[in-house]
């Protein structure tokens, strides 16, 4: 069974960084599509970047050039480096695994406030 664990999160001010990891286990996670989503109070869950087995990446207009997602295949992690937070950033962020079938972690809160 695939587990996902996020950790990374926490309380930053507008401007600053912060680097998510999602812990990948149970499974080959080479073969595996990644992905961060977030979702906001009242709001909808989104994407926010996706990576796919190969490499590939794509990101969501509201955090290109300033969201970077990254995987290490050795250590089975996905990353999400995270630049220039915004307060509109504020949200639980997933991270989500996909082939065949569909994993989710528990969630990992960033908080953007002053």
């Amino acid at each position: 069974q695939v587990q996902l664990v996020e950790s990374g999160g926490g309380l930053v001010q507008p401007g600053g960084s912060l680097k998510l990891s999602c812990a990948f286990s149970g499974g080959v996670f080479s073969i595996y599509a990644m992905g961060w989503y977030r979702q906001a109070p009242g709001k909808q869950r989104e994407l926010v970047a996706g990576i796919t087995s190969g490499g590939s990446t794509n990101y969501a207009d509201s955090v290109k050039g300033r969201f970077t997602i990254s995987r290490d295949n050795a250590k089975a992690t996905v990353y999400l480096q995270m630049n220039g937070l915004k307060p509109e950033d504020t949200a639980v962020y997933y991270c989500h695994a996909a082939f065949r079938a569909s994993r989710w972690g528990q969630g990992t809160q960033v908080t953007v406030s002053s």
